[in-house]
């Protein structure tokens, strides 16, 4: 019995001696997908993103923010504007154009993918277009009795909204476009120009009763003088400007209710008569004042009427057809 139990422990010993320790291993290769780049060729404002992968091309662009989102400057002679990106609310999306760049089908620029408040913008404009506003002066007349002066119209300054808007606006959409702009200023006219002032002013008439002149202006330039008596003393000729109101050939002298008319005053004396004192022509001024002819020619020249302007008759029928209805005239 002995024996038998030792064979049968040395039979269990050299069975497991041979199991073997380890099984053989192989290496086996493991599939990988190859990262999406951008096509060769493909660039973003300039900013070349060939072979890169989305987020290498976002973070190229996104080192390019300066460029990017540089600001709008905008010169009106020597004056400097400028809108910037917080301005305008102008902001990049950097992993969309990234995107949009992979996604090129050939070489080329690729638009970036940018957003920024046209509301911003257009106040920008409209903001710079009122500090730019330079209004038209119109042209000015001095009327003295001896010269017409005109001040020259100016014409105004304006900046046009709607074209600067549109020209930032397509500068932020494109940031390879300038920057910079030096926008020209549209012309304001003026109301009244020299030319106006001529059509309004065709015939001035100024009577001076110092120098006992009265002068005749066409087209604002001096056309003749004349020779004038002016009211005397207790009947000046009255001072101011005014306007020829009528006219008349052979005038009917409606004689005033006053002492000095005699047994004419209130009656009426028709036109030619020898003695109706207005000759050849009138021109009514105001409150029975005009310019007349006078048959005593010695009075010219001096302060010898009832208020009215007397000339020598032929000079009141040269003057006559010269001057219309509604003429201005200076007496001083």
């Amino acid at each position: 019995m002995p024996a038998v139990l030792s064979v049968a422990l040395f039979g269990a010993t050299t069975a497991g001696a041979q199991t073997p320790a380890t099984t053989p291993t192989s290496t086996t290769p493991v599939a990988t997908t190859p990262v999406a780049a951008v096509p060769a060729g493909v660039s973003v404002a300039g900013i070349d993103l060939s072979g890169l992968s989305a987020v290498d091309a976002a973070a190229k662009l996104q080192a390019a923010a300066t460029t990017l989102t540089r600001p709008i400057s905008v010169q009106v002679a020597t004056h400097k504007y400028k809108l910037s990106a917080g301005q305008s609310g102008y902001s990049v999306d950097y992993a969309a154009t990234a995107a949009a760049a992979l996604a090129a089908k050939k070489a080329g620029a690729v638009a970036p993918v940018v957003k920024f408040d046209t509301d911003n913008v257009r106040a920008f404009v409209k903001k710079l277009a009122t500090t730019e506003y330079r209004a038209p002066k119109d042209a000015r007349i001095s009327i003295t009795v001896a010269k017409i002066r005109v001040a020259p119209h100016v014409v105004g300054r304006r900046i046009e909204v709607n074209p600067l808007t549109a020209q930032i606006t397509k500068a932020l959409q494109d940031p390879t476009l300038p920057r910079y702009f030096q926008p020209k200023r549209a012309a304001v006219s003026a109301a009244v120009t020299k030319g106006t002032l001529k059509k309004t002013y065709s015939t001035i008439l100024t009577a001076d009763r110092g120098t006992h002149k009265l002068r005749l202006f066409k087209g604002l330039k001096l056309s003749k003088t004349y020779s004038i008596a002016v009211g005397m003393a207790g009947h000046d000729t009255p001072a101011g400007l005014y306007k020829i109101t009528n006219k008349a050939v052979n005038p009917a002298w409606h004689v005033p209710n006053s002492a000095w008319a005699g047994s004419l005053a209130g009656t009426t004396v028709p036109g030619g008569a020898a003695n109706n004192p207005l000759k050849a022509r009138w021109l009514g001024i105001a409150d029975g004042v005009g310019i007349h002819g006078t048959s005593d020619d010695n009075s010219i020249g001096s302060n010898a009427s009832h208020g009215c302007l007397r000339m020598h008759v032929k000079d009141v029928i040269d003057l006559y057809p010269r001057v219309p209805v509604g003429t201005t005239i200076l007496i001083k």
